[in-house]
């Protein structure tokens, strides 16, 4: 593998990381707006909007780095 090939595959890898941990935030938060007494609906549609455009950008990413796996 290229030093370049390296480190397109090492930014991808920090970039999934990223997101991954995004997500997992996000779910947090989703989950602490849907317990709290005054929750926010256009907020909260908003968050889980949000959380699903990132499963798909994670998705994507581990296709490139791993296109030999099913999906």
């Amino acid at each position: 593998m290229s030093e370049e090939a390296f480190d397109h595959v090492t930014s991808l890898q920090i970039r999934l990381t990223e997101l991954r941990n995004e997500h997992r935030d996000l779910d947090d938060a989703i989950s602490r707006l849907q317990d709290s007494p005054q929750e926010d609906e256009l907020l909260l549609r908003r968050l889980k909007k949000r959380k699903l455009a990132l499963k798909d950008r994670i998705a994507v990413i581990q296709r490139m780095l791993d296109p030999n796996e099913l999906a």
